[in-house]
């Protein structure tokens, strides 16, 4: 099922969205075999949490320093590198049954891109003790929205009928994944979610001063599981 989905995610095409299972990002790829290493790192991803995560955390697009090149949402190049060591996360946390790869450029970021959003969720499950499996990570539009005049490192705004594709992924998620609860990250995201009639927590944004009380509420959601 793991498999169909991510094949699913691959076959999207958008103006100004970079699909990262799907498209070679041409100017920052390393190679034309980005898309192959991010579908197979996405996929293992998935494998080792459908049927045992109990939680889905829901942004709300991916970013240019996170799944772009990562393949993974809310996570970071650098982190499945081992760059954050000295903060504790690893990339074992992201999943076990395959050795991580990078696909960007050497030159553009020695170690790797890193997203200050994906660091601080990945930190509050290792800092709190919470197995990674219990949680999956997504976004209400998959892919990677960007400015077509800033390029691929470049974040915007999903338009509505974007959003409208990316929520058929996400209810195919959740018939998947069968998670216990939903987590909306931001208002955004929350409001996301209740276009689409699907009961959800909302926690703060851990962006722009949000991480304390990001933290203290996803501790409370997830401690009561």
């Amino acid at each position: 099922m793991s498999e169909s989905f991510v094949a699913s995610l691959s076959h999207f095409r958008g103006a100004a969205v970079f699909n990262p299972w799907g498209d070679v990002d041409l100017e920052h790829d390393r190679d034309d075999g980005g898309p192959e290493i991010r579908r197979r790192q996405l996929l293992h991803y998935l494998q080792e949490r459908i049927g045992v995560a109990d939680t889905l955390l829901c942004a709300e697009a991916i970013g240019y320093q996170g799944g772009h090149f990562s393949g993974i949402p809310m996570t970071s190049e650098r982190l499945l590198l081992g760059g954050l060591s000295h903060k504790n996360l690893s990339p074992e946390m992201v999943f076990r049954g395959l050795v991580p790869q990078r696909t960007s450029r050497e030159d553009l970021k020695p170690l790797g891109f890193t997203e200050p959003t994906a660091t601080i969720v990945w930190g509050f499950l290792a800092d709190q003790g919470i197995d990674p499996r219990r949680v999956i990570l997504w976004n209400a539009f998959p892919w990677h929205p960007y400015h077509p005049e800033k390029g691929f490192l470049s974040n915007r705004t999903p338009k509505d009928e974007e959003l409208a594709v990316g929520h058929q992924m996400l209810l195919q998620l959740l018939e998947l994944g069968q998670f216990k609860q939903v987590v909306a990250i931001g208002e955004k995201s929350a409001q996301q979610l209740q276009s689409l009639e699907i009961a959800a927590h909302k926690v703060r944004h851990p962006a722009n001063g949000g991480a304390g009380k990001f933290r203290t509420q996803m501790l409370e959601l997830l401690e009561k599981m």
